[in-house]
């Protein structure tokens, strides 16, 4: 059992990204990118144990409206779904608003920004094959630019070694997600897979989430914001991403990852108005070159010895 758990297949397109392929990754960088302003509207009246609760919640509603959604999983994958609600949803989500207790938002963004790495070395070991060429450099390049707008949006921010090491968690537990998502997308399609793996996670939040319940107020905008994170951000997103990564990788697919702090800067300049430095825009440069290399065609490495 634990061989299925742990295991993961390469993308059904290995070619180029096509427009397809585009267009999932845009809308989940827009998404997801966004989440950050919805977030901080919802934290002015509820605390972030009932969000988190919420978004899951709100996450596995909207994807089991549905009707594929009831699509059977093998008995034998069922674990592997339910490893996933802990490692991509029930475990990062809540360790990320108890970690940003301790480290400012900057460090959390770059940090973040490791998942396609995490994501890139659980695959290389599971399909014993290295990243090589354009993906490689852009792995390197993308993360480069995630760390210059990082650091320019609060470099005398404080950082604790337990807040580094709870969002260093979180991030191995994202790449490793990925890449127990691809083939079950590929054998499922993402939406019942997605839906199984929030309906689940909903239920782990689900204490905290009671639990915060009790210490926060109402405001129709801190609601509204939190339901469009879990209906959109959440259980939208989701859905995009775990066919995502079934069509061109865990690897590829966790690319976006450098594309949400570029959505997160420039909603923040719009509606915040934050300022921004020049590193900032030199990072958005990065991490969008990052991006392209990570689109183009997957060359076909020699297995590793």
């Amino acid at each position: 059992m634990s061989h299925r758990i742990l295991s993961t297949s390469a993308g059904t397109n290995r070619e180029a990204f096509t427009s397809l392929d585009w267009v999932m990754f845009s809308a989940i960088s827009l998404i997801w990118g966004s989440s950050f302003l919805l977030m901080d509207i919802g934290l002015d009246a509820l605390q972030p144990g009932l969000i988190t609760w919420m978004r899951v919640g709100l996450g596995a509603g909207v994807l089991l409206l549905f009707p594929g959604a009831r699509k059977p999983i093998d008995p034998a994958d069922r674990p592997r779904v339910l490893v996933l609600s802990v490692l991509w949803v029930g475990l990062p989500f809540t360790l990320f608003p108890v970690a940003q207790q301790y480290v400012d938002s900057a460090v959390a963004g770059m940090l973040n920004g490791a998942m396609p790495i995490f994501a890139a070395i659980f695959a290389s070991a599971m399909l014993r094959r290295l990243p090589r060429g354009a993906q490689l450099i852009g792995l390197v390049i993308g993360f480069g630019g995630v760390i210059l707008m990082s650091v320019s949006s609060g470099a005398e921010g404080s950082t604790e070694a337990l807040g580094v090491g709870l969002i260093l968690l979180a991030t191995v537990c994202y790449g490793l997600s990925v890449n127990i998502t691809t083939p079950l997308t590929q054998r499922y399609g993402s939406l019942p897979v997605m839906a199984r793996m929030l309906a689940l996670a909903a239920v782990w939040t689900a204490p905290l989430g009671f639990v915060d319940l009790l210490d926060s107020s109402f405001a129709w905008d801190s609601v509204l914001a939190v339901a469009a994170a879990g209906a959109i951000g959440t259980g939208l997103a989701f859905f995009i991403m775990g066919a995502l990564v079934g069509r061109v990788g865990s690897t590829r697919g966790s690319f976006i990852t450098y594309l949400i702090p570029v959505v997160a800067l420039g909603l923040g300049v719009a509606f915040r108005g934050d300022s921004v430095s020049v590193w900032a825009v030199a990072g958005v440069g990065l991490a969008i070159v990052g991006a392209l290399l990570a689109s183009r065609r997957e060359r076909t490495p020699s297995p590793s010895r």
